[in-house]
C-alpha cells in the first residue's frame, strides 16, 4: 500500500470518528440545555474545556447556576463528579486525602490512605478563591501533573480529570486572589452572566413547578475519551496555527504590535497550546473537521484573559484586558 492510500484512509478514517464523535456531543450539547437556561455561551464553553482536556475556572454572581452546570455536565458525559466548597479554614489534605493509622486484629499497624475529593473524574472548586494559598496550591500539581503526593507517595488520578472552579467576582473581602501559576492552569476563564428575559421565564417554571427537568446521560467515559484523542488528531491549516501564534504573542509586552506598551505580563506557550486544543474541540463541537479563523477570534478572549494584566497607565486610560484582546483578535483577518 502506497504512503499516499495510508494517508486518504487515515483522513477517512478521522472523518468517520469525526462523524459519529460529533453527534454524540450534539446529543450532549442537547441535554444540557434542556436544563440549563439563557447560558449557550457558558455551556458550549465548558464542554469545548473539556473536550480539548482541560480545565476552567467559571465567574459569576451567585444564583446563576454555576453549580448546577458542572453537575448537570457530571451527568450528561457520564463522569463522577465532586464538589469541594472551598473555605479559608480548609486544608490540603481535605482535598487530597490523608493517611491513617490502622492497627488489625492481630495488633499490627499500619498506614492506609484514604482518598480525597480531588480523585474524581470532574471535580467542582466552588469560590476558589477562598480558600488560603496553601491549599489552592494543593491543587496546582494535580491540574498539570494528573496525580498527587501525600507522604512521599504518588497516586494517580482517575481519567479523564477536569476541574471546574468557581469564583464569585462581587465579595473579595477574606479571599485569596489566585497566583497567576494556578491561573494559567485553567485553559479557559468563563464569565457566567444574567440570562434574558425569556429564558428566566423559563427558568420560573421549570424550578418551580412539582416536576424539574432532570438530566441524563448521553455519553460514556469511553466516548469521551475518544472525543478527546480525536480533538488532538483534527487537522489545523497554517493560516489558523499563524493567526494563533500572532495573537498569543502580540498579547505580550514587548510583543508584536502596539498594544504592547499597554500590557504588564502576558501569556506564554501554554496559552498558545491551549487556543490550538481549544480551536479543534469548538470546530467538532460544531461539526467541523478543521478549525477556521472564526474559531481563534471567538476563544480568544476567554483563553487569554485570565493571562494577562495591563500596565497602571493602561487602565489609567480606561483600556481593558477584553477589549484589548478583542482589538488584536479583529486583526486576524
Amino acid at each position: 500500500m502506497s504512503a499516499q492510500s495510508e494517508t486518504f484512509d487515515l483522513d477517512q478514517m478521522i472523518v468517520r470518528n469525526a462523524e459519529t464523535a460529533a453527534a454524540s456531543i450534539a446529543a450532549a450539547r442537547a441535554a444540557i440545555g434542556a436544563v440549563i437556561f439563557g447560558q449557550e455561551a457558558v455551556v458550549d464553553r465548558a464542554i469545548i474545556t473539556i473536550l480539548a482536556g482541560g480545565h476552567a475556572l467559571l465567574v459569576g454572581v451567585p444564583g446563576l447556576a454555576k453549580t448546577k452546570l458542572v453537575e448537570t455536565l457530571g451527568t450528561v458525559l457520564g463522569l463522577d463528579a465532586r464538589r469541594v466548597q472551598f473555605t479559608p479554614d480548609l486544608m490540603p489534605s481535605d482535598i487530597l486525602g490523608a493517611e491513617v493509622l490502622e492497627e488489625s486484629a492481630e495488633g499490627r499497624r499500619a498506614f492506609r490512605f484514604i482518598r480525597g475529593p480531588v480523585f474524581a473524574q470532574l471535580l467542582m472548586a466552588d469560590e476558589i478563591n477562598r480558600a488560603s494559598p496553601r491549599t489552592q496550591s494543593a491543587l496546582l500539581q494535580a491540574m498539570q501533573e494528573y496525580h498527587v503526593t501525600v507522604a512521599g507517595e504518588r497516586h494517580d488520578l482517575p481519567k479523564p480529570f477536569h476541574v471546574l472552579a468557581t469564583q464569585n467576582p462581587l465579595e473579595q473581602e477574606g479571599t485569596y486572589p489566585l497566583p497567576e501559576a494556578q491561573l494559567d492552569r485553567f485553559l479557559m476563564e468563563i464569565d457566567v452572566d444574567y440570562p434574558d428575559r425569556d429564558a428566566e421565564r423559563r427558568i420560573l417554571f421549570d424550578t418551580t413547578g412539582a416536576e424539574e427537568t432532570r438530566p441524563r446521560a448521553t455519553l460514556s467515559v469511553e466516548d469521551l475519551l475518544a472525543a478527546q484523542r480525536l480533538v488532538r488528531r483534527l487537522p489545523v491549516g497554517e493560516s489558523v496555527v499563524e493567526a494563533i501564534l500572532t495573537l498569543v504573542r502580540s498579547a505580550r509586552p514587548g510583543g508584536e504590535g502596539p498594544e504592547a506598551r499597554l500590557i504588564a505580563w502576558g501569556p506564554g506557550p501554554r496559552a498558545s497550546q491551549a487556543l490550538m486544543l481549544a480551536v479543534r474541540a469548538r470546530a467538532l463541537l460544531d461539526g467541523r473537521y478543521a478549525p477556521s479563523l472564526d474559531d481563534v477570534a471567538a476563544l480568544a478572549e476567554p483563553v487569554l484573559k485570565h493571562r494577562m494584566a495591563l500596565t497602571f497607565a493602561a487602565r489609567a486610560e480606561g483600556e481593558t484586558v477584553p477589549a484589548l484582546i478583542r482589538r488584536l483578535a479583529d486583526r486576524l483577518g
